[in-house]
């Protein structure tokens, strides 16, 4: 089985491919000098989609029918008109409307049917293809949500789905974390939707108001594969799990070296197993004591390992976007992208890395393509 990675970068999409003289960075760049945001790849299908944001030119989705080998450009998710009469839904920070259009597309993910694809944007609307993404529609019943109200921008202006997971159980089953908005699940394929967030902590707000479901800041959440029930979060202030599909959050208060990060992987067959890529906070987002390094958990959170073999030396100012971790369907192959456009594999779980680029645009996102 064939293995490469997708890597979204300021600069356009890389692809590295492993080889039997090891990894690879392909010659050829994507969408050379445009902002590639995510990537995915459907395997049930073998379409490759891309996202570019270009800005004051806005977004645009591409599609690859062979492998990347040649790319056309697709419909974007576009905003329904705003009903007439329709009130603003106001920032609780900033007191200004939250658009009605989109701004920029945050995740994408395979749905329960053939050619069905989920779309995370910023303003935190979800959208839904059936066709390939040839066709894009809102999902109305979570936009329109009244606790849509309560939830602000974190790293953006505005507020965002980055994650989008699906059961394996029941694809019609998924869960979004949005950017601060907390966690919501739908059991019926987005007909309808439940907050998930009992248990998080928002150590940004007011005492009061900190276990709010509706304000929390899940930075990127991650599913065990084989144990579904099992996720995890990288929230703004710590890391969170659950053990029962999100009905109740804990807080594991011995990650290390620090409990803010961006970017969480879970193993895909242990429900023990996650790493994270610590940063020292929000703040100031490099490495703690400029040494970075990969967390580890290997019992459901309770311990942390720091992980550091072939990972650079401090001071070391790397920083690791979201999306910008990924694990392959054995859990053995990690991939990890930077800000400050270096690649690294681990072909052990994360015991060593490997660095196959430092020469690379700054790291949006990486996907490990297998098969």
């Amino acid at each position: 089985m064939s293995t490469s990675i997708q890597v979204a970068t300021r600069k356009g999409l890389v692809t590295a491919r492993r080889t039997p003289a090891g990894w690879r960075i392909d010659p050829k760049i994507d969408f050379l000098g445009a902002p590639v945001t995510v990537t995915l790849h459907d395997r049930r299908s073998g379409y490759s989609y891309a996202t570019l944001n270009h800005g004051h030119f806005g977004q645009k989705l591409h599609r690859s029918k062979d492998r990347g080998a040649t790319w056309e450009e697709i419909a974007v998710p576009v905003y329904p008109a705003k009903p007439e009469g329709a009130e603003d839904v106001l920032c609780p920070m900033r007191k200004v409307p939250v658009p009605w259009s989109l701004q920029m597309i945050w995740a994408l993910e395979t749905g329960a049917a053939p050619g069905q694809i989920w779309c995370g944007t910023i303003p935190g609307g979800l959208f839904v293809s059936y066709d390939h993404g040839e066709t894009w529609q809102l999902n109305e019943p979570l936009w329109n949500r009244p606790e849509r109200a309560k939830w602000f921008g974190g790293g953006y202006d505005w507020p965002g789905i980055h994650s989008i997971s699906i059961d394996p159980r029941d694809r019609r089953q998924l869960t979004v974390a949005i950017s601060c908005g907390g966690s919501w699940l739908s059991q019926d394929d987005g007909a309808t939707w439940e907050i998930r967030a009992k248990g998080m902590r928002a150590a940004y707000m007011p005492p009061g108001v900190a276990e709010d479901p509706d304000i929390q800041d899940a930075h990127r959440l991650a599913r065990c594969e084989s144990h579904p029930d099992v996720l995890w979060v990288q929230h703004h202030n710590g890391v969170f799990r659950s053990e029962n599909n999100g009905m109740e959050w804990r807080e594991l208060p011995n990650a290390a070296p620090s409990g803010f990060g961006f970017a969480v992987a879970a193993h895909p067959k242990n429900p023990d197993v996650a790493w994270f890529a610590p940063g020292m906070s929000d703040e100031v987002r490099v490495p703690v004591d400029g040494r970075f390094v990969v967390s580890r958990t290997q019992d459901g959170g309770k311990t942390f390992e720091v992980l550091s073999s072939g990972l650079p030396e401090p001071p070391a100012c790397h920083l690791v976007y979201r999306h910008g971790l990924d694990v392959d369907s054995t859990g053995e192959l990690l991939v990890m992208g930077s800000t400050t456009g270096s690649l690294w594999v681990s072909e052990n779980g994360g015991d060593h890395w490997m660095r196959v680029s430092a020469e690379l645009p700054p790291i949006y996102s990486v996907r490990v393509v297998e098969g």
